[in-house]
């Protein structure tokens, strides 16, 4: 008998739970960097996020009245291992037995990501992700977390977007840890993280479990029919959907001559080979599709971005492009055919200017006809025979928004920071409603 397919919501340590000095835990690079005058907005700061390390079971029980039959959350590495490597800290790990066992009485299936770009400050300050032993050290910790909940917890995220932590916190300097490095350099914290999903791939392997990656993926459409915006959009193409894929899927590198770079700095005989092969599935972020343009003058970078015509946009300024999720599938099924793995939407959602009326409900119209529309693309895709197996919504509860800070709430419910009182949108008895048909249609 098949495994049915899996209704969640996502949600990420650091933009959660809090708590950053609670039981042993050592700091992470978001901790640091949301220090930096500037580096969040408005200075808020992520200490309180959503208080989850204390309100867990309150979350809990969200889930349970919702009906999701999954959680996707992250453990966060510092909490686990404080400095990354060497002792692991069990009251960590408590916390997350604790969680894992409240699920599963709910009949909630934990599908927990090893790195949602939280390392540990000490890893950070021998050189993070530049560094080869970082990747020694993530597989090391992969083994111990899956070595206390692996008994419980079969399918296991390696890495999240690999992709914007790369990019954002490497070379553009927007995110943690707020390097920017030059485009080799920037290749090869690339390859260690490629690395690190690779070793990890093999621990959780050899325990009998399966290993996941999780990639933001965006189609790529030049803006005109013009050669400069056609190779504008190959090259976006090439950085964005096949940098983290292709290795895993082919076991090889796509060719980044279009950003100067033909050999990846840091590949040593066996490393694509411990990669290749090392998804047992594949999540997809997705939240909206991307126009390219020829770049600017003096950009520095192979391409540059237009607008998406005629688009709705999210309060983050995203377009709303529901076909791009289905047209994201086909193109990974068209590139990578019998070596694509099976699929999971592992983030979609939105933000927006969430309204408290004065009887309490939050009317959030716009996110349910988002949800509306992408969850109708992945249909469309599987009725057009993608395997894919599962759609999480981004997210359970409004949280730490990274750089925007409390800006940005793409939750199902609303949190007031001020008291963390939680009060689910109408968008949370939709898709509770919604989750109950589907769930009851598959089982007739």
């Amino acid at each position: 008998m098949s495994s049915p397919f899996l209704w969640g919501v996502a949600s990420s340590a650091f933009q959660i739970e809090g708590a950053l000095d609670a039981d042993g835990r050592g700091p992470s690079v978001w901790d640091v960097f949301a220090e930096r005058p500037g580096a969040v907005r408005d200075g808020h700061s992520p200490a309180p996020a959503c208080d989850h390390y204390h309100r867990w079971a309150e979350d809990v029980e969200l889930l349970d009245r919702l009906g999701v039959n999954a959680y996707r959350f992250s453990l966060a590495w510092p909490r686990v291992v404080p400095t990354g490597r060497g002792a692991v800290n069990g009251a960590g790990l408590d916390f997350y037995d604790r969680l894992v066992d409240a699920l599963l009485a709910r009949g909630i299936t934990p599908v927990p990501t090893l790195f949602h770009w939280d390392l540990p400050q000490a890893l950070e300050d021998a050189g993070g992700w530049s560094e080869r032993d970082t990747a020694y050290a993530f597989a090391e910790y992969a083994a111990a977390a899956s070595d206390r909940l692996g008994d419980r917890v079969d399918r296991w995220i390696t890495l999240n977007e690999p992709l914007v932590h790369t990019t954002y916190g490497h070379a553009l300097g927007v995110h943690a840890p707020g390097r920017t490095l030059a485009v080799p350099e920037v290749m090869r914290v690339a390859h260690h993280m490629l690395l690190a999903h690779g070793l990890a791939a093999g621990e959780l392997r050899s325990r009998g479990l399966e290993a996941l990656l999780t990639n933001n993926y965006s189609p790529v459409s030049p803006a005109t029919g013009s050669e400069a915006d056609a190779a504008a959009a190959h090259a976006y193409d090439t950085l964005h959907n096949r940098l983290f894929t292709d290795p895993v899927l082919t076991g090889a590198y796509p060719d980044l001559s279009a950003f100067g770079v033909a050999e990846v700095p840091g590949v040593r005989e066996g490393d694509l080979k411990a990669v290749a092969g090392s998804a047992d599935g594949l999540g997809v972020n997705y939240y909206n599709p991307t126009v390219a343009t020829a770049p600017d003058e003096g950009s520095g970078l192979p391409f540059g971005f237009g607008e998406v015509a005629g688009a709705p946009v999210t309060a983050f300024g995203w377009p709303v492009v529901p076909e791009g999720l289905g047209r994201m599938i086909d193109l990974l099924r068209e590139r990578h055919g019998e070596a694509l793995p099976p699929l999971y939407v592992t983030e979609n959602g939105c933000s927006h200017e969430d309204r408290v009326s004065p009887g309490g409900r939050i009317a959030d119209p716009e996110r349910i006809a988002y949800l509306e529309g992408h969850v109708a693309a992945v249909e469309a895709a599987r009725e057009r025979g993608a395997d894919v197996r599962g759609y999480f919504v981004w997210t359970l509860t409004d949280n730490f928004e990274w750089a925007e800070g409390y800006h940005q709430r793409f939750g199902l419910v609303h949190v007031d920071h001020a008291t963390q009182a939680r009060t689910p949108k109408d968008s949370f008895a939709w898709y509770r409603d919604l989750v109950a048909a589907r769930t009851a249609s598959a089982g007739a």
